[in-house]
């Protein structure tokens, strides 16, 4: 592990080091960037790779398999971390198998959660959360798809986009409008099997750090009513619970591109030579390394922060975890942005770590709310407390 120094931070426990150090030397021995162009199958394999290794079990309860008896925010943050620094898909594969199964954490049905968080917890089952919509992204009250109680079913139509695992999950948690109460207050949210009849993947998306990703279109598709999450009108609030969880694991991530992308660059200014010098010799060099720092040790004190408030505390961190996504994210396309300069040519050149990790780091600035979103959440709290 590159600076270790923040695992000594009052933020995390022993219990947090050795779960960090442990994953570390997993990391290094087990995960291998290259993904040989077949991205469905790497992420797939990483899934296995990471149950059967145990790590998924911190992405669900004790209870149904998992590592803790509860889903502990400091945990998620530095696997995702960790993961991030090493490979960034392992990451989005740990990632969505917490986000995709969080509302059936917090709201399924016992038997629903028993059907579905152990295989989660195994790698056997592949989760997707499926929020977005062509017209409703970052305005979550303008959704359309609609969910119609019909006897012992529901019926689904109408489509999610930008669904991450789309096209390889075994489940989608899906949210849609049943009408109790105008916008955000009538809607709901439902496990689909991605088997369901009337469930079809309409389009793959292709993006610059590839992941899985998919235009999904419920025709008629008619779900279980016992796979309703939580109670009816109610899933906007649920997705916004599980959104608090995992938006500071987010932050987290982009902390351990941006760690990795300091090393890198460290390491190049330590061994370019240039004018009889090396890089690191120019304080210009020297300064921006020390922006850098700086950088990410702020990034990890928010992040760390809303992880510790919501595990130790029990604090709702709804304005904590939006500034630690913001700035982390934000910082760390800076952090990025700067190692690879100090690469010249050779920093956009495929293959090099910093250009993946240039490309890795563009999406956390949108998904799981874009970095506007956050200063309007972060100000609307701060109004609210006033």
């Amino acid at each position: 592990m590159s600076d270790t120094q923040f695992l000594d931070w009052p933020f995390l426990d022993d219990s947090h080091r050795a779960m960090a150090a442990a994953l570390d030397d997993w990391c290094a021995r087990e995960l291998h960037v290259d993904h040989d162009g077949d991205t469905d199958a790497a992420c797939v394999a990483l899934v296995r790779q990471l149950g059967a290794a145990g790590w998924l079990k911190y992405c669900v309860p004790a209870v149904y398999g998992g590592a803790l008896d509860q889903l502990d925010s400091r945990s998620l943050c530095l696997a995702r971390e960790t993961l991030a620094r090493h490979d960034g898909l392992a990451d989005f594969a740990f990632a969505m198998q917490g986000l995709g199964s969080g509302a059936i954490t917090l709201a399924g049905r016992p038997a629903v959660q028993s059907r579905y968080l152990p295989r989660v917890a195994r790698g056997e089952a592949i989760a997707a959360f499926a929020l977005s919509e062509p017209e409703a992204g970052s305005d979550v009250a303008a959704m359309q798809c609609t969910a119609v109680r019909d006897g012992e079913h529901f019926v689904l139509n109408g489509e999610k986009t930008w669904i991450s695992n789309g096209g390889i999950a075994d489940f989608y948690c899906v949210f849609a409008r049943t009408g109790e109460a105008p916008g955000a207050r009538g809607i709901s949210a439902f496990v689909v099997d991605a088997n369901t009849p009337g469930l079809t993947v309409a389009e793959r998306i292709d993006v610059c750090a590839p992941h899985p990703l998919a235009r999904l279109r419920f025709s008629d598709c008619r779900v279980p009513a016992d796979h309703l999450l939580g109670e009816p009108g109610q899933g906007f609030k649920l997705a916004m619970m599980t959104l608090d969880i995992f938006r500071a694991s987010v932050a987290a991530a982009a902390l351990g591109f941006a760690r990795r992308a300091l090393d890198e660059g460290v390491a190049r200014a330590k061994s370019r030579q240039m004018f009889g010098h090396t890089l690191a010799d120019f304080q210009l060099t020297q300064a921006a390394l020390g922006e850098m720092a700086t950088a990410v040790d702020g990034a990890a004190l928010l992040t760390y922060r809303a992880a510790w408030l919501r595990d130790a505390r029990g604090q709702r961190t709804t304005r904590e975890a939006a500034m630690a996504k913001m700035f982390a994210t934000e910082e760390a396309q800076r952090v990025i942005d700067r190692a690879l300069q100090m690469f010249g040519g050779a920093g956009v050149m495929r293959g090099n770590v910093v250009e993946r990790l240039y490309r890795e780091i563009r999406a956390l600035r949108i998904y799981e709310g874009a970095t506007e979103v956050q200063k309007l959440i972060i100000a609307r709290e701060l109004l609210k407390d006033a």
